[in-house]
């Protein structure tokens, strides 16, 4: 026979097996209306022939077989004070008012000191009743139940029963707030704090249990005596109450704002006439509100310590409140505090209910950074539930919107005001850590000192905890990005390649593939300029040169840099072009236009650029995103390094017969061939002059900048801040961000470039005047030939209102480029 194996219960099961607050109220207004409609054997004698507590021993007992007649402890305190004397309420009403106005007070007062200790515990008394506006099912149990004295008592003692009916508000408000809270999805803050408030409400209940032994036992105790010993509980769970209160109303206003949008009769009738009524559609809205809306976001984390410490600072005055908030606001950070500490220690984020400042994007892992050319991972992987960054220009995507009362942000995202001027180093302290152990290396983690193993959320030794896990963090990762990964090597190895410090391979290897580099980018091989590059590289002692590649860019450079400036505006944040806006905003149109007409195949040399590969964690300092502006900038050189070969070029082929040949029979071929020679020599000044700019007065002093800011760094994300401005430096004083000095001078680049290719068509056309000279026929094809070289001319002298361009920058926005002001000045003129 197989075991017997128990199955589960169809139907689904209830999470907690307490009861709900619906079903305590029921009950206990059962309970309540049975002592109230119980039946005694006898009445009340209307006069009393001794004291009350003599006729304490002649109860009359009675044997009825329920337990409704029975004396139990529901009884018990009225008993013991007024012995066999027993009232018997035959009706509610005025037989039940009549009754009380005419006892004596002492009976009053026993009367009313048994309803108060029910009362006090949230039970519904004979005399004490809930208020005549209160429904358990239609009112919330968070706002407490309010009791009223429903019979006419003498003035002094329905003056002390009003000053102690509150406490049973509080109480029952309180522990409705307990037992809501104390569900998962109100996080581990919560949880805390609602255990505090739980140990406190022992406390009461413990004073409670002794008030009762003491009106049971003892026949001096009296009204007065109760209002002594729990004047001190009023004022304390008068704090707690509208904690509670302040914590429970901030959900209901949220989710009243959203159950009334989406309640809406209109919209429910719109989407019937539109056919969007239908159930399973219905539910899917639903949860997709649900996902956008920040009403499903509760009052959890941060946000919970938030209302305490702002209660704290309101009512600093009160030693009790600052007594009460405090013990909170300890227990409640005490969950807060270890998960911001296993953080800042470790680099591991244990955050189940989202109630920490830190928040990880899971779906972002390190295997992004070789195709990241936004720096996703480091900037997304780890951030701040504000969305706020060290940059106050920039903020993080998916912040919750506030809540509609205050402003304030909801959950998690709230971070507590004493945390506030340290919530970027809680950040980086664990995001540093992290990176370390995403390389597999275990960081060794700090340490507290005995005397800071405990420490609260607004304790001091928390500030110098999150300072210290900070700086060790931060010297760990500093430590293995210079020294164990070679940082600084590898930026000297890309100053190297991509700013050509040492540019003898380059001129290599243009050598070498002098006829790869003709084609067309999409037929150049790629295979082959690689081979060419290891070859040129392989006759120098060049450091990490296998991880320098060759790759084919898409787009020409100029057009490239244009078109990003005209979609984000200029790439290094340049605003402002004065009066030159109107024409800038004319110009790119013709640009456009003219581009289209003689839009030509990109070559390989226009194409040409060099990619370099890092490993993780250097590829947060090497990422794609500043590989961009190494590529850029490495573009921009080659450019002007292959048209002033082309140049040099054309003027060793300007050293042959053709051209310095006299030929005094023909002026105006000598006259020719004196401005090819005039024009040649301009453009290559120019080219130079750009060039040396470039290199000795940009590149050059920032990179010296940068080696000495990397000797002084403190944090990584001063060292990735500081890398990243050296190339936008670099890009901006290289005149690669602002539209007008980019069209003007790459206008002027490609005029030259151009000029070099017809190098071989002018020296065939010296020959061909020569030729004709010899011939004594006439040189017809002159006037050509001077139309061909005007072209020429215009072009380059009609851009070369770019040095005008660059004095005006020079004296409103780039001092920078004052040099190139007086180094193009010589060349303006032919």
């Amino acid at each position: 026979m197989d075991p017997y194996t128990p199955r589960t219960r169809p139907g689904t099961r209830k999470k907690n097996l307490t009861l709900s607050a619906k079903e305590y109220t029921k009950i206990t207004g059962t309970i309540a209306s049975v002592r109230r409609n119980r039946h005694f054997s006898d009445d009340i004698d209307e006069d009393f022939d001794g004291p009350v507590h003599t006729a304490r021993g002649n109860r009359r007992s009675t044997q009825e077989p329920s337990f409704i007649a029975e004396t139990s402890f529901v009884r018990a305190p009225l008993n013991s004070r007024v012995g066999t004397t027993s009232f018997s309420p035959k009706n509610k009403g005025k037989s039940k008012e009549d009754s009380l106005d005419h006892l004596p007070l002492d009976v009053q007062e026993a009367l009313i000191l048994e309803d108060l200790l029910f009362v006090l515990m949230g039970i519904e008394g004979v005399h004490i009743t809930y208020h005549p506006d209160y429904s358990p099912e239609d009112d919330d149990p968070l706002q407490g139940i309010r009791f009223l004295v429903a019979s006419p008592l003498d003035p002094s003692i329905h003056d002390l029963v009003e000053r102690v009916l509150p406490l049973a508000t509080y109480y029952t408000a309180i522990s409705a707030f307990v037992e809501s809270r104390s569900h998962l999805e109100f996080g581990l803050v919560n949880h805390a704090l609602c255990a505090t408030i739980r140990d406190m409400l022992k406390e009461y209940q413990t004073l409670l249990s002794q008030l009762e032994h003491a009106f049971n036992t003892s026949p001096q105790f009296t009204l007065q005596k109760l209002w002594f010993y729990v004047h001190p509980t009023v004022h304390t769970l008068s704090l707690i109450y509208r904690l509670v209160l302040e914590l429970a109303t901030t959900d209901d206003d949220d989710g009243s704002s959203i159950s009334s949008a989406s309640s809406d009769p209109e919209q429910a009738a719109r989407d019937e006439a539109l056919g969007l009524g239908g159930a399973k559609l219905k539910a899917v809205l639903s949860e997709i509100t649900k996902s956008s809306t920040s009403a499903a976001i509760p009052v959890k984390g941060g946000e919970v310590l938030t209302v305490i410490y702002e209660r704290t600072q309101g009512m600093s005055g009160d030693p009790t409140a600052r007594k009460v908030y405090g013990t909170l606001m300890s227990a409640a950070g005490a969950p807060y505090v270890e998960m911001l500490r296993e953080w800042a220690t470790t680099g591991r984020l244990h955050d189940p209910y989202e109630e920490l400042c830190v928040k990880e994007s899971k779906f972002i892992s390190k295997g992004i950074l070789e195709v990241d050319y936004t720096d996703e991972y480091w900037e997304r992987r780890y951030t701040l539930r504000d969305g706020s960054t060290l940059s106050s220009k920039r903020q993080h995507a998916g912040v919750p919107p506030p809540r509609t009362p205050g402003g304030r942000l909801p959950g998690g995202a709230c971070i507590p005001p004493m945390l506030e001027g340290w919530k970027h180093k809680v950040l980086l302290s664990g995001k540093y850590l992290n990176v370390i152990r995403e390389c597999g290396i275990e960081a060794q983690s700090i340490q507290p000192q005995r005397d800071e193993a405990q420490f609260s959320v607004d304790d001091e030794k928390l500030y110098k905890f999150v300072e210290d896990a900070y700086t060790h963090a931060n010297r760990t990762l500093l430590h293995l990005l210079l020294r164990d990964q070679q940082l600084v090597p590898r930026l000297r190895s890309l100053k190297r390649y991509f700013f050509l410090s040492q540019a003898s391979f380059l001129t290599h290897l243009l050598d070498l593939a002098h006829t790869e580099l003709k084609k067309p980018a999409k037929s150049a091989s790629i295979v082959k300029l690689q081979s060419l590059l290891d070859l040129s590289l392989s006759s120098e002692d060049a450091s990490f040169r296998e991880d320098v590649k060759v790759t084919m860019a898409s787009t020409g450079l100029y057009e490239w840099l244009l078109k990003v400036i005209s979609v984000s505006g200029t790439i290094g944040g340049e605003e402002g072009e004065g009066n030159h806006d109107a024409a800038a905003h004319e110009e790119p149109k013709k640009d456009r236009d003219r581009d289209k007409d003689d839009k030509k195949a990109l070559l390989a040399i226009d194409a040409l650029a060099l990619d370099y590969t890092v490993k993780f964690p250097l590829s947060l300092v090497i990422s794609r995103k500043t590989i961009l502006r190494y590529q850029l900038l490495f573009r921009f050189l080659l450019h002007l390094k292959h048209v002033e070969q082309s140049l040099a070029s054309m003027w060793i082929e300007q050293k042959t017969a053709p051209w310095r040949r006299p030929v005094p029979n023909h002026p105006e071929f000598e006259q020719w061939r004196l401005r090819v020679t005039l024009l040649r020599t301009r453009m290559l000044s120019f080219i130079q002059q750009i060039l040396a700019f470039v290199t000795f007065e940009v590149l050059e002093p920032n990179w010296r900048s940068l080696e000495v800011k990397l000797t002084k760094v403190t944090t990584v994300d001063q060292l990735l801040r500081d890398h990243v401005d050296f190339l936008d430096t670099c890009l901006k004083e290289c005149m690669l961000t602002s539209a007008k000095l980019l069209r003007a001078y790459s206008r002027l680049i490609v005029t030259c470039s151009t000029f070099a290719l017809y190098s071989s068509s002018f020296t065939k056309s010296a020959n061909q005047a020569l030729a004709a000279a010899e011939a004594g026929d006439g040189d017809q094809a002159m006037n050509k030939r001077w139309e061909f070289l005007k072209k020429f001319e215009s072009n380059f002298n009609h851009w070369f209102f770019h040095l005008d361009c660059v004095q005006y920058y020079a004296s409103s926005e780039n001092v920078t480029l004052l040099p190139l002001v007086v180094r193009l000045s010589g060349i303006k003129t032919p």
